[in-house]
């Protein structure tokens, strides 16, 4: 049985509800939530996962802090079902401009272009850096 995956941020504070006093119980209810919203979507909560990441500290330095990321699944099929609109919207690639991603390189080594299930054609982002390599090796 084929699966796509969806990753989001756990929350980071709490949310205030009627009845809720301690920030224990703030936090469960924003993390419930969460949940609740990505299953009304059609996704199974699967774990959560703490993974490192590197973020920029002062002017050139650089640090590693911890991200807690929530991991949904749903069966592949599900996309199938879906209206051709929100079919697109959940293949959408989200990249950083100059990432291998936003350049249309797979980000999994496993992955292919043609693992695009819908055959939908994703339109490769400007990169301008590429474009001048592009450039100096067609010159050369």
């Amino acid at each position: 049985m084929a699966y796509e995956y969806k990753v989001v941020p756990a929350p980071t504070r709490g949310k205030r509800a009627k009845g809720l006093r301690s920030s224990a119980d703030r936090f469960a209810n924003a993390l419930s939530m969460v949940i609740n919203e990505q299953a009304a979507e059609g996704w199974e909560y699967l774990r959560t996962d703490t993974l490192p990441a590197e973020e920029r500290q002062g002017l050139t330095g650089r640090t590693t802090v911890f991200q807690n990321m929530l991991v949904f699944r749903r069966h592949a099929e599900a996309v199938e079902d879906l209206p051709e609109s929100e079919a697109s919207a959940a293949l959408e690639v989200d990249a950083a401009p100059g990432s291998d991603e936003a350049a249309g390189t797979p980000a999994l080594p496993g992955a292919r272009k043609s693992d695009n299930r819908l055959g939908i054609k994703i339109p490769r982002l400007a990169n301008p850096l590429r474009a001048e390599r592009e450039k100096d090796v067609a010159a050369e």
